[in-house]
């Protein structure tokens, strides 16, 4: 084509302000999109269930756009978290979607992704990191800090609050961590509430059996920064102690019948099926569509009490 046509057609171009169709040319060239899910195993874990729920609506929805679905899915421990990771990180993907579940070793494969170049989507915790990333869920830091300002409500003198930390490895889960750290933080910034007094108590994985009486002899309050507080209501449900708060995440089926019988106060709730469905349409978006999408993606810090509670 000559000097003077291509100057024409890009005039032509300039004036209506063309802009290719990138999702007609994937059609045309039958593109296949194929994203790695690195996320824990869901058959016994209501909340990751809801995840997977999430991210198959998703799927099947943009299934016929080219977006394809590799499972990477791992035993809700560090070790088999790193074998899950060398599999991601073997293979060739478009597109990663996974949680930063244990801290370090999400740093490490992080960092491993970065000479990748792929897009990444986190959901359920956030980590900080130099690796560009797009998170898609609660800010789990502030939601710790609404745990707190939730005790607090309507406590004029002394109180007795246990954290019940219930999962395999604690001092590694990253959500666990900032959860934590913000609940502490809400009552080291309000002085007038120097009548809390605190206690911690680690449970392994769902070991219930490890709860004792008197771990509540003295508690009016408890913290479960994960979303098990049910394990907590039924022990105190089973052995008649009553008068003791507690607040907890997510609504998991358990969760719910124990905040109907008001054993649970206050669940603070994720959405993680909206994360996982808005996780896959980040990583379409990006790549199938080629648009921007914003870095972080707060979901909404949502109260729920038996009086706004949705069976």
């Amino acid at each position: 084509m000559a000097q003077e046509n291509i100057d024409k057609v890009n005039a032509i171009i300039k004036e209506h302000d063309y802009k290719r169709n990138v999702f007609a040319s994937n059609l045309a060239f039958n593109k296949r999109f194929v994203f790695a899910v690195f996320l824990p195993k869901y058959d016994t874990i209501e909340y990751w269930r809801a995840q997977v729920q999430g991210i198959e609506k998703a799927e099947e929805e943009y299934r016929n756009f080219g977006v394809i679905l590799e499972y990477h899915l791992y035993d809700f421990d560090s070790i088999s978290f790193k074998e899950k990771a060398k599999e991601v990180l073997k293979s060739t993907y478009d597109g990663i979607l996974f949680t930063p579940t244990f801290h370090k070793e999400s740093i490490d494969f992080l960092n491993k992704c970065e000479l990748k170049n792929v897009p990444i989507v986190m959901v359920d915790s956030n980590i900080e990191t130099k690796v560009q990333h797009t998170y898609i869920g609660q800010d789990a830091f502030k939601s710790g800090v609404l745990a707190g300002k939730l005790i607090s409500l309507v406590v004029k003198e002394e109180h007795q609050v246990l954290i019940v930390k219930i999962t395999r490895e604690i001092e590694a889960t990253s959500v666990y961590l900032q959860r934590i750290a913000g609940f502490y933080s809400f009552f080291e910034n309000n002085n007038n509430l120097n009548h809390f007094k605190f206690k911690e108590v680690t449970i392994k994985d769902s070991g219930e059996e490890l709860l004792t009486i008197d771990m509540f002899a003295t508690i009016q309050s408890v913290f479960v920064p994960n979303s098990r507080a049910y394990l907590v209501a039924n022990f105190l449900e089973k052995n008649n102690i009553i008068g003791i708060r507690i607040i907890g995440y997510d609504l998991l089926d358990l969760n719910k019948e124990y905040l109907k019988k008001g054993m649970i106060e206050f669940l603070i709730n994720q959405k993680p099926e909206i994360q996982g469905f808005t996780a896959i349409a980040s990583l379409y978006k990006q790549l199938v569509l080629q648009e921007f999408v914003l870095e972080t993606q707060y979901m909404p810090l949502e109260i729920i009490v038996k009086e706004n509670l949705q069976m």
